[in-house]
C-alpha cells in the first residue's frame, strides 16, 4: 500500500466513526510514525509503506476512531512553539491557553522576578514562560503526581529548569510570594460536564471539572492569592468563554481592579488583576 493509499484509507475509516478532520488525522498519525513533516510525505505519496509501519497506523486508526484524542495517540502536543509529550491522566495542552501564556510573558518583561503556576497539568505554561524568559524563577504545582512527573519530563525536554511542588493550590507554599501567579484551573461546570466531545472526556476529571457552577478553584485561589503575592504582584486566570464577569467579580472582591482580555477566536479567555495597594491598578 503506499502512502496516498494509506492516508485515503485511514480518511475513510475516520470518517465512519465521525471523527472531526479525518484526513488531517490520518496524514498526521503516518507522518508521525514515518518521522516525516506532512507535506513532505505527501510529496513522496507513490512510496509502499512497510508492512510494520502500516500496522502500527491501523492500530492509531483504531484508536483515533474509538475517539481518543489525537495527543494521547502521538504523545505529544505543540504550545507556545514548543513540543510537550502528553499522556492519558494529563490535561492536553490548548491553543486559547496561549492568550493566557503571552499576557503572563508581558507581564513578567514589566517586573517579573518569581513566578507560580498553579494546576500546571503537563507543564506547558510553566516551561513555556521558563523558555522564553529565562530570568524568571518559576515554580509550578500540582495536585496530580502523574502531571508533575510529566511536566518535570517537558522542562527537561525543552532545556529549562522549573521548581515543581506537589500541592493543592497553595497548600505547601506556606510564607512563599511571588510577583506573578498564574492558572489554567479547572472550570468546567456541573452541566456541561455531561455535554463533553468525546475526545474531552478522555482527558482527567482532576483537570477539568471546576465544580457545580465551574467557579470553585477561582473562588479559593482569588481569596488565598494576596497572601502570596508580593507588592504590586499580579494574578492571571485562563477562563471559560462565559466566566468573564463572575471572575472578574471574585478577583475586584479579594485582589484588585481586573481587566479582561480575548482570545483569537473573539471569546473571553483570561482575566487579570494586579494586587491592591499603593500600587494599584491594572498592569
Amino acid at each position: 500500500m503506499t502512502i496516498h493509499e494509506a492516508i485515503r484509507m485511514g480518511t475513510h475509516r475516520l470518517e465512519l466513526s465521525d471523527v472531526p478532520d479525518a484526513a488531517y488525522d490520518a496524514a498526521t498519525m503516518l507522518a508521525h510514525l514515518l518521522g516525516e513533516e506532512t507535506l513532505a510525505m505527501r510529496l513522496g505519496g507513490e512510496r509502499e509503506v512497510a508492512p510494520d509501519v502500516l500496522a502500527r497506523y491501523e492500530a492509531m486508526l483504531e484508536r483515533r476512531g474509538m475517539r481518543e484524542p489525537l495527543q494521547y495517540i502521538l504523545g505529544e502536543a505543540p504550545f507556545m512553539g514548543l513540543t510537550f509529550a502528553v499522556e492519558p491522566g494529563v490535561l492536553i495542552p490548548r491553543f486559547d491557553t496561549e492568550t493566557l501564556c503571552e499576557e503572563a510573558i508581558r507581564v513578567i518583561k514589566r517586573r517579573c522576578a518569581r513566578v507560580l503556576d498553579i494546576g500546571t497539568g503537563s507543564g506547558a505554561l510553566a516551561v513555556s514562560i521558563a523558555k522564553l524568559c529565562p530570568d524568571a524563577a518559576v515554580t509550578a504545582v500540582d495536585v496530580s503526581g502523574k502531571a508533575l512527573e510529566v511536566a518535570a519530563g517537558n522542562a527537561k525536554r525543552n532545556g529549562v529548569s522549573v521548581n515543581f511542588v506537589r500541592s493543592d493550590c497553595f497548600s505547601a507554599l506556606a510564607g512563599e510570594k511571588f510577583d506573578l501567579i498564574v492558572s489554567n484551573p479547572p472550570y468546567i461546570d456541573a452541566q456541561e460536564m455531561r455535554t463533553l466531545m468525546r475526545e474531552v472526556k478522555y482527558e482527567p476529571d482532576l483537570a477539568l471539572y471546576g465544580g457545580r457552577d465551574g467557579l470553585d478553584f477561582y473562588r479559593k485561589i482569588s481569596k488565598e492569592a494576596p497572601e502570596h503575592l508580593r507588592r504590586g504582584g499580579t494574578l492571571l486566570f485562563e477562563i471559560g468563554w462565559r466566566q468573564k464577569d463572575a471572575v472578574s467579580a471574585l478577583v475586584e472582591q479579594h485582589v484588585g481592579e481586573a481587566y479582561a482580555l480575548k482570545d483569537l477566536g473573539g471569546n473571553w479567555r483570561v482575566v487579570g488583576a494586579k494586587l491592591r495597594g499603593k500600587t494599584g491598578g491594572t498592569p
